[in-house]
């Protein structure tokens, strides 16, 4: 009898318990799992790829072409616990063969959610008035002291209405949102149905907006969208909301805007780089909140049971690296032409409907 042929999957990042459970159960499997919570260094992600057949890595995990050579020809899978895949090289793990899993519905609901507690915490100004609470500086009630802005009435502009998009949309209506507007690569009349969000261009929503919430991938597109022009013309009253990716806004542009009072507020759940340095230029200004990161605490949240069940977590990105030789490597090219994302790139709640995906 032949000896079984062991695939080598090295886990970038101590993972939860059923995570670890879930490779465990697949024996045709060997292990190797950077055991911390911080990220691993290039040198040693360089050292415990060599050879693997999977990679389950995080968001942090810049997968270079580095990496891939370090990996070599062994390397089928890349499994990231994301939603995001701006980390990964596509261009070069696609001249390999490399399929590609990522989670994209698993912070939808956590991420919406923390967007409209960055909005409403921002416009409400609460930030500064917990500091004058701790302070002394809350002294009496005074008229128009800490006022801040409201949503009824009001103007929201969403850049991209994907997933993440629609459901902010979705949370926000019941404030008495009178219009939405979003913007992205092409209109999207089926989803913004929901809200009756009219498309516009980028500029028409920073001018007409009151509160602008960024929901959009990092692509070449989309790096460095939001900058001087934009914010120049946006309202003054203004509250600006990021939850996409930190490059996505020029933050030099952003200190400017903000300091100078060209727009009201931000509140940012993204930055560039993360965590922000402690003298960072935007930590000096109490119109600006920062650095509030979602972490693998958020992905666990919505964890679900496995990739078989067709929901979306952890285990699905274990499972999609510990199964390379299961037709559930890619979602159907039809789906990724219809997101709009590279056929590479595979939706883990979706099996392949795909011949070519075998």
């Amino acid at each position: 009898m032949r000896p079984v042929r062991l695939m080598k999957v090295f886990v970038t990042r101590r993972i939860p318990a059923e995570g670890r459970v879930a490779l465990a159960r697949a024996a045709d499997c060997e292990v190797e799992q950077w055991d911390t919570d911080e990220p691993i260094p290039a040198q040693e992600l360089e050292r415990g790829v060599a050879g693997a057949h999977g990679l389950l890595c995080l968001l942090s995990d810049h997968v270079d072409k580095r990496i891939l050579d370090a990996a070599g020809a062994n390397l089928k899978v890349i499994s990231t616990m994301s939603v995001g895949v701006d980390h990964l090289a596509l261009d070069e793990i696609k001249k390999r063969g490399i399929r590609v899993g990522y989670t994209p519905d698993v912070l939808t609901d956590t991420t919406a959610e923390l967007a409209v507690s960055l909005l409403l915490t921002t416009c409400r100004r609460l930030p500064e008035a917990i500091e004058e609470v701790k302070n002394g500086g809350w002294t009496s009630w005074k008229p128009l002291w800490l006022c801040g802005y409201g949503l009824t009435q009001s103007t929201v502009g969403i850049i991209g209405l994907g997933r993440i998009g629609q459901a902010i949309a979705r949370r926000l209506k019941p404030f008495g949102v009178q219009r939405f507007l979003y913007t992205g690569r092409q209109p999207r009349p089926e989803e913004a149905a929901e809200f009756q969000a009219e498309f516009v261009s980028t500029p028409e929503l920073a001018a007409q907006s009151d509160f602008i919430v960024v929901a959009c991938s990092l692509t070449p597109a989309t790096e460095g969208l939001c900058n001087k022009d934009f914010f120049q013309k946006m309202k003054e009253t203004a509250v600006f909301i990021n939850i996409s990716r930190g490059d996505v806004v020029n933050q030099d542009d952003l200190y400017q805007a903000l300091a100078s009072g060209k727009i009201a507020a931000a509140g940012l759940d993204v930055t560039s780089p993360e965590p922000l340095p402690t003298n960072h230029p935007l930590l000096t200004l109490k119109n600006c909140g920062p650095g509030i990161q979602l972490t693998a605490r958020g992905l666990l949240q919505k964890a679900g049971l496995g990739l078989r069940r067709g929901q979306s977590g952890h285990e699905a990105a274990v499972a999609t690296a510990a199964s390379a030789k299961s037709k559930h490597w890619a979602a159907a090219m039809s789906y990724c032409q219809q997101e709009g994302k590279d056929a590479i790139i595979c939706d883990v709640k979706r099996p392949c409907s795909s011949k070519q995906h075998s």
